[in-house]
């Protein structure tokens, strides 16, 4: 029991575990147990108070409902770090932060070259821009153990900032068909949290049950739902101790942490990325799709973030990260090509009420960035960090 308690307790389990979840949904999708699969995520889930009833297929309560519960820690996390953390200071904001913005336009406008004439294709220009926080840890965390922490901090800062944009890209541009009603609910139920927080309301019950109504309001409002979970995080009091004597936000991330890592984001990858090679011909590999998203996490996120950190570090506008050499910076640079889960993510919403081809092709552009980034990143990082090993041994 022990063994299994070491394990889960080690930073890369996440990755691990995602990588597991998505290559068992590979092989029931291409293997006689795809019936099943389908059949899975197609399961019809409903639940109904009086005339206000939410009816969806199993995989979109796990997109829209379980996700939400990770942008509800990422909100956790990244309200702590701007408080009292690795973001609550301009000096250390700044790399990661200018990082993050190229991070997230370069693959943008990469994807947009491949797909301009396409008005439908285009709207997924925002897939290749996203980060996957637990696989780019969990690759850091196994490859990259010799190196300095700072490049670590880095890589966590640079992956808090893009989810902060994924969150004002879903609100601005994947969002439709807004109900003020819904809405007025939702921010109603916003401004009751907000005078729990100011009443310094220590019931950690009562803000859990009026977030579940405002998910609810967000879910029928045409905003998207996990954009609620994000929000939400905000009004978690961060030192107020709740009726158990714990801090209130610390206490929340720390038990969602282990429920979001091992649960919430291996199921949403076991549902989408389950992907038929059946189904899958030449032009799937090569249409502008597939290869906007593949050489936008590939080429554009190493070339953004390591060329924007190059011309803010050379302009003296900002510095290397303590003890961090060039090599390991763009070994870093790479791992933040690993988009996965939010690339998933942001793809199941570009291409919502398109035919199944196209979230083939988002599947498969996504894997295939992602790989190519874990594995030439991991190769660097390693090579990096066997020299730092070596410089470092006694003569």
């Amino acid at each position: 029991m022990n063994v299994f308690k070491n394990i889960f307790k080690h930073e890369a389990a996440g990755g691990f575990i995602l990588v597991f979840a998505a290559i068992v949904a590979m092989i029931m999708a291409n293997t006689p147990l795809n019936g099943f699969y389908q059949g899975f995520l197609e399961i019809p889930v409903s639940i109904r108070f009086a005339d206000f009833e939410i009816a969806k297929p199993l995989i979109l309560w796990v997109n829209d409902g379980l996700m939400a519960i990770f942008f509800f820690l990422v909100g956790l996390e990244i309200k702590r770090e701007i408080l009292e953390g690795n973001l609550s200071s301009v000096s250390q904001i700044t790399l990661p932060g200018i990082a993050a913005v190229a991070g997230i336009a370069a693959p943008a406008l990469i994807y947009v070259w491949f797909n301009i004439d396409d008005a439908i294709a285009i709207k997924g220009w925002a897939i290749p821009s996203a980060t996957d926080i637990a696989f780019a840890i969990g690759v850091f965390t196994i490859f990259g153990k010799n190196l300095p922490l700072s490049l670590k901090l880095f890589l966590l800062s640079v992956a808090i900032f893009d989810d902060i944009g994924a969150i004002i890209i879903i609100a601005l541009f994947y969002s439709q068909d807004l109900s003020t009603t819904s809405l007025a609910v939702a921010l109603s139920g916003m401004a009751v949290l907000f005078v729990f927080n100011r009443l310094k309301v220590r019931t950690q019950g009562a803000y859990i049950l009026i977030g579940i109504v405002v998910w609810a309001a967000v879910l029928k409002s045409g905003v998207h739902a996990t954009l609620a979970g994000f929000a939400l995080a905000w009004f978690i009091p961060l030192k107020l101790k709740n009726e158990d004597g714990h801090a209130m936000l610390p206490h929340l991330e720390h038990k969602l942490h282990n429920w979001v890592g091992f649960f919430v984001l291996p199921l949403f990858a076991f549902a989408n990325a389950g992907v038929s090679l059946g189904g899958i011909s030449i032009d799937t590999m090569f249409n502008p799709i597939t290869l906007g998203i593949a050489t936008g996490l590939f080429v554009g996120k190493q070339l953004g973030i390591f060329g924007i950190c190059w011309l803010a570090i050379k302009a003296g506008l900002a510095k290397l990260p303590e003890g961090a050499t060039w090599a390991q910076l763009y070994g870093v640079s790479l791992l933040c090509g690993i988009g996965f889960t939010m690339s998933l993510f942001i793809g199941t919403l570009a291409f919502e009420d398109q035919p199944l081809q196209y979230q083939t092709s988002v599947k498969v552009g996504v894997l295939f960035g992602s790989i190519i980034s874990a594995l030439v990143g991991a190769l660097l990082l390693a090579k990096a960090g066997k020299k730092v090993s070596t410089q470092q041994e006694p003569s």
